[in-house]
């Protein structure tokens, strides 16, 4: 199993961690959402549960529940600005397909 952070994505969220004033990390799900199926769900991790496993990139720790590594298993966080815009970009290999607005996807 494996999740891996470019160099952009972990500055990001340690600028995020040390803006919020706490934290050990981003934590990296899925939800049910969408047309397709499934959505992107990233919060802040205080805590870490039993379930729960970590991986490191560039000293930043992304946490994912148990239930969700099969849905994330390979995917690369990267954080992209073009332009005015900047976003997290998943690149994730088990996505089979992506509704037209782009929310949610399928596996």
């Amino acid at each position: 199993m494996s999740v891996t952070l470019t160099e952009n994505a972990a500055r990001q969220i340690k600028k995020q961690l040390e803006k919020r004033g706490k934290g050990i990390g981003l934590k990296l799900g899925v939800k049910k959402s969408g047309c397709s199926g499934y959505a992107y769900a990233l919060d802040y991790a205080d805590d870490l549960n039993e379930n729960d496993a970590v991986f490191e990139d560039f000293g930043v720790k992304v946490i994912v529940q148990e239930k969700d590594l099969e849905f994330v298993n390979g995917i690369e966080l990267d954080y992209r600005r073009e332009g005015i815009n900047e976003a997290f970009q998943f690149n994730n290999p088990n996505v089979k397909g992506t509704c037209g607005c782009g929310e949610s996807f399928t596996v």
